[in-house]
């Protein structure tokens, strides 16, 4: 199956450029074949928190009809990366998934939110986990700073997930983190990894290094610093034929791992 990576330039705070940038990006990745397509994280209005008010999408009715519209239109499956939007007067970093009839399979507000970028003063965090399925893949989605915990996709893996889509605004100064988690988190639950970052050329710092990794844990492509759209062949059965060579699934003890009292 190809999958479109929309390495997409984010303008900060500029929801009306954002937009119109993503519904090109989206349009020649289905011109180029491809059957999904995937966006960064907060693509709608870049980590502009402060603006919120002003700038968030209410119940997130504008990028819902966009993807909708694309998916129908273009016949293609579309994992929306997220967006700011708003619901009953608070602020959520939210997922949309469409299947490419148009159909919305999955809505997920980003569970853990990160400090460091003041998130958890301007966002509400989510409380559900995010699987769907598009076509015959089945799929869960996060959203960058959840990367960060393992059990979080263990939970999507468990839960039936092949293929993990990542969407993300990952900072350029801790990149190296970025990389690694991806092949670990790939590795150890023996799924495909695909992983969609933003780039930025002013007001914020974040780099690309988008990627593509294997559930034997080999990367099939990292994206450059720049704006980047890349079509992607990935061969979803490989994830059986993995899981058969290290059966780690068949030898997980989890009464062992549900006896640890955690703090």
């Amino acid at each position: 199956m190809k999958i479109g990576c929309i390495q997409m330039n984010v303008g900060f705070g500029k929801v009306d450029e954002n937009f119109e940038r993503a519904e090109h990006l989206i349009r020649e990745a289905a011109g180029k074949g491809a059957e999904i397509v995937v966006l960064p994280e907060m693509w709608n209005t870049g980590y502009a928190l402060e603006k919120l008010e002003e700038l968030a999408d209410s119940e997130g009715a504008r990028t819902k009809a966009f993807l909708k519209g694309l998916a129908e239109e273009l016949s293609l499956h579309i994992v929306g990366g997220s967006v700011a939007t708003e619901r009953d007067g608070k602020f959520y970093n939210t997922m949309y998934v469409y299947n490419r009839d148009g159909e919305l399979v999955s809505e997920y507000s980003k569970v853990h939110l990160f400090r460091l970028m003041n998130e958890e003063k301007y966002l509400e965090a989510g409380n559900e986990m995010n699987r769907f399925t598009l076509g015959d893949i089945e799929a869960g989605g996060v959203i960058c700073y959840d990367i960060r915990f393992p059990e979080w996709l263990r939970a999507h893996a468990l839960a039936g997930a092949n293929v993990l889509f990542v969407s993300a605004q990952w900072p350029t100064p801790r990149i190296d983190h970025w990389k690694t988690l991806l092949q670990a988190r790939a590795i150890e639950n023996q799924c495909f990894v695909i992983a969609v970052n933003r780039i930025s050329r002013k007001v914020e710092n974040f780099n690309g290094q988008s990627m593509v990794i294997e559930p034997w844990g080999e990367v099939l492509w990292t994206g450059g610093e720049d704006e980047e759209l890349a079509i992607v062949d990935v061969d979803f059965s490989k994830v059986e034929e993995v899981r058969g060579r290290i059966p780690v699934y068949d030898d997980r003890r989890p009464g062992l791992y549900a006896g640890v009292v955690e703090e």
